[in-house]
């Protein structure tokens, strides 16, 4: 007898229903799997085999044939084992087929529980987008799962409980948890997910007034930022900060990061849904594949793992070469193509890149205190580690200085993470009814060379001033563009409908210094 339940694939952040189909017929006892099976899914017989058993139903010993279609798609991961083990009941007659237009997600544990499972909220939205309209899955899953609206989503133990709601015997309540989920506060007058988390506050940043001011143009326009300085002048501390003052995650981005969270399998325990801006910090040993994804099954990496928020690279130049290389791409397009034999994967990459570096190797070239011990030709063979064409990417170039005893015994006086943020959000506001919701632009840094022209208008001084810098600074065309961008958002700082001569001359201070 033939039976067929449907299920999910996920291949990068996308995915396709896949079904399902159990066949049982006469001869000696055998369990095939077919349709590209990996490891995982190979291995759910046995998963399969021992949860029917211990769920007061009787396995079938004749011969088992489970084709999961589309044939030529991979499939991978446990998610398989709850679908195939209904359609082994179905088949063997011990279960009505009522459930063979629903979506069944989940993996077995051998005693027939269900155990959370990884990338539910992208197989949830993949089934919504086919017209299922029920899921079923893992009970801890099911507050990931409502996430995504318009679905009926069934909070399922075990497999005992799930043929129990089949035969009629008992039923299964719909789960009537609401999206965000708690610890997820929505805020109803702006529409954006409260950050309950703890960062270093600006305030705590003592001295540093040049560095905090291009921090904050770069959080208002979402431009890439390069910090250069000593070891101990504060680096570190202001790009981590630097999530302090972001704007607060809308609905929308925090489904975004939550969805590429869910098929990495790194949702925050206890909370399926991600509140906070991500802030991912690789160290200079990570391999390519990790910074930009990849593996024989692609995967996201750190790049896709900071959408919609910063990737902060500490050490910059130690970073290996093809490393750094291959965020040019990124940077440029804001998402990332991997190409693997069996396809082609596209992951969204989105985010603020945050560089920090030494001057030198010592680090100590051009401290006003300490000597450098490096040869001059050191010291330009370490700047020159990052190339031209990724240097020509970063918009905000600031010098990071060593903090002199005054400042670190005094008072604090500095603004505070919060004033500051009140003044990013304004220009962010600014921005969103500039773009409107007809486009997908979030931010200046968004802007492509059309919208440049369109929104990047100069008073009649500033031209002139931008002439003469383009030839003394050597501007490239994209430099050119980026520090229009800039000076947008300065003006955007400071509520100007145009860009003047102040703005355009503050963007300018951030271009870099010629390297050695």
């Amino acid at each position: 007898m033939l039976a067929k339940t449907k299920t999910c694939a996920i291949v990068g952040l996308d995915g396709t229903v896949v079904d399902v189909e159990a066949d049982i017929s006469p001869g000696l006892p055998a369990f095939h799997v077919v349709g590209l099976p990996d490891a995982a899914v190979q291995e759910s017989r046995e998963r399969v085999r021992s949860a029917i058993r211990n769920s007061g139903t009787e396995f079938p010993m004749r011969r088992i044939t489970v084709s999961l279609a589309p044939a030529d798609l991979r499939k991978t991961g446990p998610a398989y084992d709850l679908p195939i083990a209904m359609g082994l009941l179905m088949s063997s007659g011990q279960v009505p087929d009522t459930l063979a237009g629903s979506l069944l997600l989940g993996e077995l544990a051998l005693k027939g529980s269900l155990r959370p499972t990884q990338g539910m909220l992208a197989m949830v939205a993949v089934g919504k987008a086919a017209g299922v309209k029920t899921v079923y899955v893992p009970a801890m899953n099911a507050r990931e799962a409502a996430l995504v609206h318009g679905m009926e989503v069934m909070p399922v133990d075990s497999l005992a409980q799930l043929v129990s709601h089949a035969r009629g015997t008992s039923t299964i309540r719909p789960f009537d948890g609401k999206a965000p989920p708690a610890g997820g506060a929505e805020d109803v007058a702006t529409g954006r997910i409260k950050d309950t988390g703890r960062w270093p506050d600006l305030a705590d940043v003592r001295g540093q007034e040049h560095a905090k001011r291009g921090m904050e143009v770069a959080a208002a326009g979402g431009h890439n930022l390069l910090m250069t300085g000593p070891p101990g002048s504060g680096k570190t501390l202001l790009a981590r900060s630097l999530p302090s003052i972001l704007p607060e995650m809308s609905v929308d981005e925090a489904l975004d990061v939550t969805k590429i969270y869910s098929v990495a399998g790194l949702l925050p325990a206890g909370s399926p849904l991600v509140e906070r801006r991500p802030f991912r910090s690789p160290h200079y040993t990570i391999s390519n594949a990790g910074l930009v994804g990849g593996g024989a099954i692609p995967r996201p990496g750190e790049i896709t793992l900071s959408h919609r928020g910063v990737l902060f690279l500490d050490e910059l130049p130690e970073f290996g070469h093809t490393a750094l290389e291959v965020l040019r791409q990124p940077l440029e397009d804001r998402v990332v193509t991997i190409s693997r034999a069996q396809g082609t994967v596209t992951f969204p990459a989105n985010f603020m890149m945050v560089g920090a570096m030494n001057p030198c190797p010592c680090g100590f070239f051009g401290d006003s205190q300490k000597a450098c011990s490096c040869a001059l030709s050191g010291v330009s063979r370490y700047q020159r580690r990052i190339s031209g064409p990724l240097m020509d990417r970063m918009d905000i170039f600031v010098d990071v200085p060593r903090v002199e005893y005054e400042k670190l015994v005094e008072p604090a006086v500095a603004e505070s993470s919060a004033d500051v943020r009140a003044r990013i959000n304004t220009a962010r506001s600014i921005q969103w009814e500039r773009f409107g919701e007809k486009t997908s632009l979030t931010t200046n840094s968004d802007m492509g060379s059309t919208e440049v022209w369109d929104h990047c208008q100069l008073e009649g001084s500033a031209k002139s001033l931008l002439q003469m810098a383009m030839s003394q600074l050597s501007l490239s065309a994209r430099g050119f563009h980026r520090v229009l961008k800039v000076s947008r958002t300065i003006a955007d700082l400071a509520g100007s409908d145009v860009i003047k001569t102040s703005h355009l001359a503050e963007a300018l201070q951030y271009r870099p210094r010629p390297v050695l």
